[in-house]
């Protein structure tokens, strides 16, 4: 037990990631506890636990604390073969772990952690317009650009730590209203335009929503599903399909898989990655060789 790190974000959910907190000081002698102090510092502890030699690291939080913690284990040398990554699910939609089919109550998820099954999945990467220029960062489930980055952006997070996934809606019909880029995804066989662009690696989004109907962790493709409109006008029938369960089936939109995409915009268009905005078009998304070991039940 000595070889485990967790990273935790202590605000995380509230009295859920100060319950965990409690309980692992008093029931997990050995286990290293780092809480991050700001948005990004789970990706420099994680490169720090594998410096120190940690064999497995807990990512506890959402969807983007494991995004920077699987940042820093690809920022440290042999950060992939090193250390294993384990998942925690105390965030507010944890995608990632619903994914993996990790249990949501905590104690639930720690336990089934405690064995030794792993499997290895791929790690898409993306090189986008970001605050510095030009970046470069690595996601293990899904990214998007177009409406749902737009409303990443408005989330009022205030709000979110008061009614979670709900402030994500509110943002969403906020996004509706505004005018919507429109977005181009070329590979080398396909190209499509819309407003909304989402690329996965697994199969959920927004939850356990199975719009990478195709996905498989580990066949080294990314999922690409395009929307072509996302506005007011479109609501009613996106309901209706939605309520018809007909939202995620084949045709309902544009689907394609490739190792390699770029996304351009004549217009603005922001980049989410785990439901955090990073950056802006033009972006191009590819599959990184390395494998992650993740533990799973």
């Amino acid at each position: 037990m000595s070889t485990t790190c967790i990273i935790f974000n202590p605000v995380a959910r509230g009295d859920k990631a100060r319950d965990l907190f409690d309980h692992l000081k008093r029931r997990c002698d050995g286990i290293v506890l780092k809480p991050t102090q700001a948005q990004g510092h789970a990706r420099s502890l994680a490169k720090e636990a594998v410096e120190e030699g940690f064999t497995t690291v807990v990512a506890a939080g959402g969807d983007g604390t494991i995004n920077e913690v699987v940042n820093g284990l690809l920022d440290a040398e042999d950060g992939f073969v090193k250390t294993r990554l384990a998942v925690l699910p105390i965030g507010t939609i944890n995608v990632f772990a619903r994914e993996l089919g990790i249990p949501m109550k905590w104690r639930d998820a720690w336990d089934l952690l405690q064995g030794n099954r792993e499997i290895e999945i791929d790690v898409p990467s993306v090189e986008f317009a970001g605050p510095q220029g030009i970046q470069n960062r690595a996601f293990v489930q899904l990214a998007g650009t177009g409406w749902d980055a737009r409303a990443v952006e408005l989330v009022d997070w205030e709000l979110k730590k008061k009614i979670g996934f709900f402030a994500y809606v509110l943002s969403g019909f906020k996004a509706l209203g505004e005018p919507a880029a429109s977005i181009t995804v070329r590979t080398s066989k396909d190209v499509a335009t819309g407003n909304l662009v989402v690329i996965g690696n697994g199969r959920y989004y927004a939850g356990s929503y199975p719009v990478f109907h195709r996905a498989n962790l580990s066949d080294g493709l990314l999922d690409i599903c395009v929307f072509e409109e996302c506005r007011w006008s479109c609501v009613p029938r996106y309901t209706l399909k939605f309520l018809m369960n007909q939202m995620f089936k084949p045709g309902a939109y544009t689907y394609f898989q490739a190792a390699e995409a770029t996304l351009s915009t004549e217009t603005s268009a922001g980049l989410q990655l785990e439901g955090e905005l990073v950056g802006r078009l033009p972006a191009r998304f590819y599959i990184n060789p390395k494998k992650l070991r993740v533990v799973v039940g």
